[in-house]
């Protein structure tokens, strides 16, 4: 029976020459996730991830927005959370119906605290067939860097447009974030 090893052997030139052992590095992103996950329980948050949805994610689609669901991981919402070097797992109610969930760990795209947002965002998954082409052409193109664009200010509004006050459906919403008041 051979014995599998974290790390593989690659011999250079004859059987006689050195081995050199080159280490499987595992994503950081894993134990990140689980440590500001752990975070928020210790301090009494609510922890959230922010998941990119595709064929290998199993979640319930009719909460499903752009492509995006947000999910409460919380100890109080799920059942049975294990969360995996490759998957997070668990069981949660949506709706009043119980459902398994599975969201491969690079398929979440943040983790954070509901009650303060601080948390950690990540890199979104680059679809398939989008990027990672095994062509060696595309492979040896120059990828530039992402770049910031700056935004217009809201203050700043262009006096000689001919837009009035009857065209804006809805007036700007004043505060910051939205408040869940609980009745009981």
């Amino acid at each position: 029976m051979p014995l599998k090893l974290p790390f593989t052997a690659i011999v250079s030139g004859d059987c006689f020459s050195r081995w050199v052992l080159v280490m499987s590095e595992v994503s950081t992103k894993p134990y990140l996730l689980r440590a500001i996950y752990e975070w928020c329980t210790d301090n009494g948050y609510t922890p959230h991830i922010a998941v990119m949805v595709d064929g290998r994610a199993r979640v319930p689609m009719q909460f499903v927005k752009n492509g995006e669901i947000v999910l409460n991981i919380s100890f109080d919402a799920t059942s049975g959370l294990k969360m995996d070097n490759d998957f997070i797992t668990f069981s949660a109610r949506f709706g009043g119906i119980s459902r398994d969930i599975s969201v491969p760990i690079d398929n979440v795209i943040a983790i954070y605290a509901r009650e303060n947002g601080q948390g950690m965002a990540f890199e979104a998954p680059v679809p398939a067939g989008e990027g990672r082409d095994a062509d060696a052409s595309a492979t040896s193109a120059v990828v530039s860097p992402p770049s910031l664009v700056s935004v217009p200010n809201a203050e700043k509004t262009d006096v000689s447009s001919d837009t009035s006050p009857k065209d804006d459906p809805e007036p700007p919403k004043k505060g910051g974030r939205p408040v869940l008041t609980r009745i009981k």
